[in-house]
């Protein structure tokens, strides 16, 4: 079943990773009460973690696309758990971001509108979220972003 979604993708040039195994003692979806929560996401490109500390390295450029690379792991996330039927997504509700920040970095927001501007140009109205943005000295494997989620289904 191809959604709305899908075209977006194609038309955007994007393609969903492989949903990525956990790396540690968690699962990443729970389903409970009409709403995905979704485990933080690391980005991959070409298959490589997307590592480094923003201000100290990684440009504000690239750590944009690392939150966007982020949120297209959490669509394939999603996908995955709901069997390939993204229609089921009713809103993008909440957005949590850390981003791997030198001490005097302070454009976490900026960062995030990769991830934010992604779900908008997906999902439209519906992906108009709530969205937190934090600095973090360091991140699991050295990632240089992590995007939670909370979804809610139709």
């Amino acid at each position: 079943m191809t959604t709305h979604v899908d075209r977006k993708l194609e038309e955007l040039g994007l393609t969903l990773p492989e949903a990525a195994a956990p790396v540690a003692a968690y699962v990443p979806v729970v389903e409970a009460g009409g709403m995905l929560h979704l485990s933080g996401q690391l980005p991959f490109k070409d298959g490589q973690l997307v590592t480094g500390r923003l201000g100290d390295g990684v440009s504000l450029e690239d750590g944009q696309e690392a939150a966007r690379l982020c949120g297209l792991m959490i669509v394939a996330q999603v996908k995955k758990h709901l069997g390939g039927d993204l229609s089921r997504i009713k809103r993008i509700v909440k957005l949590g971001v850390f981003v791997n920040s030198h001490g005097d970095f302070t454009d976490q927001p900026k960062v995030a509108n990769g991830a934010s501007e992604l779900m908008v140009a997906l999902f439209g109205d519906a992906g108009k979220h709530a969205r937190s943005a934090v600095g973090v000295p360091v991140l699991p494997l050295g990632a240089a972003v992590e995007v939670d989620a909370i979804i809610e289904l139709a």
